[in-house]
Parts: C-alpha cells; structure tokens; sequence
C-alpha cells in the first residue's frame, strides 16, 4: 500500500477484503436468499407503500425480482394489459385511480392492483386466504351490498379479517382491504376505504371522520372503470374533472 491507498494487486487480495469489509465471491448471498430477501421487502412494501416510495418501489422490487427469476420482460408485459384495460396514464396507474377516488386513497388502491401481480407470480404472503365457499359468498354479495354507505368496521364484521391490509391500523387514514383465495387466477375483491376533510371544506387535521368510508369495492379483469362498484359516498365523492 503507497500513500494510504491499496494498490489493484492489494485490492484483489483476501487479505484486503478481508481487513476492509470488501464482498469477495464466496460471501455473495445465493440467488434463492436474494428471491426470498425481495419477496419480504415487496410484501412490507404493498402494505405501507407511502413509506417505501409508492408505485416507483413495486416496480423497482418487482423488476429485481423478475431478473432473478430470469423473467425481466413480464412487468412490462402485465404494464401492457393494465394498458389495455384502461390504465393509459403517462404516470401510471396512479394517473387513472386519481380519477376515480380522492387523495388519500388511491396508494392504496394502486398496492392492491399490483398486489394482484404479485399473487400471479406466488410473491404475495397474504395474513388469511378465503376458502371456495367463502370466496363465492364475498362476490357473490358484495356489489349490492356496496349500494348503502359503510365504513371500515362494516367491511370486517360482514365480511371477516382481510387477506391483506394495504395501509396502516390507523383510522384517520385511507386504506385498501383485500381478500383473496390461494387461487391467484380469482381476482381479489378490494375495498377502497377514504378518511378526509368533509366536502368543500378546507383539509383539517384530524379527519372529522371516526374511520374510514368505503368509496368502492373492486374486483374483475375487465377495464378498470367497470370493475368498480361505488357507494352512495364514492359517488359523491368522485374527482372532479
């Protein structure tokens, strides 16, 4: 070493990497711990994706772990058909949901879509998956029973514990409840829950709101619009264009 500085020599010594904390080959995690390291990361992040960058971490997470899989082309892929169903947004899908529900919501409803992917792909680690029957019951319901106003303990005393909670225990804020069977080719039914400033008044906080109002339940593979079956509340509540 010349002047405080390793040489090339040095640097590529065992020695070096050892004394310098430097990767060496042997000390590289295994693709299957990179898989599994991804995996987790990307469930933390569906579920709290305001703390973890939003849309731009799925896709990040998302396109590691398809190069590790050795699939890298299948997010543009699915990106194609969310196309096609009339996710066409220069930013996205948050560009669309933003017409569709209010601020404070559409996170959360952009998780859960992307959640639908990583069920497809065997990444999701839901908390509770529906039975066969319990499933049929859910969509079977759930549209008319959208047709009243509801909040969020509705949801959970009809319908039970949800398979995945995009968005935190927090009742001053939105979330997405989604409930899913093991199937990933059954379309998990979401519910999309808002928690804001009454209409036409200025943002306060906190919300006059005790819990979050459900705005629309989600589910179906058609365009995105029709998939949507709104409350009298996410009726009104709709962004003004």
């Amino acid at each position: 070493m010349e002047n405080g500085w390793a040489s090339a020599h040095d640097r590529d010594s065992p020695a070096f990497a050892r004394d310098f904390g430097v990767p060496t080959s042997r000390s590289l995690a295994a693709s299957d711990e990179i898989r599994v390291y991804l995996v987790d990361q990307l469930n933390l992040a569906l579920r709290r994706p305001g703390m973890y960058g939003k849309e731009l971490a799925f896709r990040m997470l998302m396109d590691h772990l398809l190069f590790v899989e050795c699939q890298p082309e299948a997010l543009a892929d699915q990106r194609r058909i969310w196309n096609d169903r009339g996710a066409s947004s220069s930013t996205g899908l948050a560009g669309m949901f933003r017409d569709l529900v209010p601020d404070r919501c559409h996170e959360y409803v952009i998780a859960s879509v992307y959640a639908e992917f990583a069920h497809q792909r065997g990444w999701l680690k839901p908390d509770r998956v529906l039975d066969s029957e319990e499933y049929a019951v859910l969509q079977g319901a759930v549209r008319q029973w959208a047709g009243e106003d509801r909040v969020w303990s509705d949801v959970v005393d009809e319908f039970g514990t949800p398979s995945i909670l995009f968005g935190g225990n927090n009742p001053y804020y939105g979330k997405t409840l989604g409930y899913l069977t093991e199937n990933p080719e059954e379309s998990m039914v979401s519910f999309d829950l808002w928690n804001g400033s009454a209409l036409g008044a200025e943002r306060s906080w906190p919300p006059e709101h005790e819990e979050p109002l459900l705005l629309a339940v989600r589910f179906g593979t058609g365009p995105f619009r029709q998939t949507f079956t709104f409350t009298p509340e996410g009726r009104r509540r709709l962004p003004v264009e």
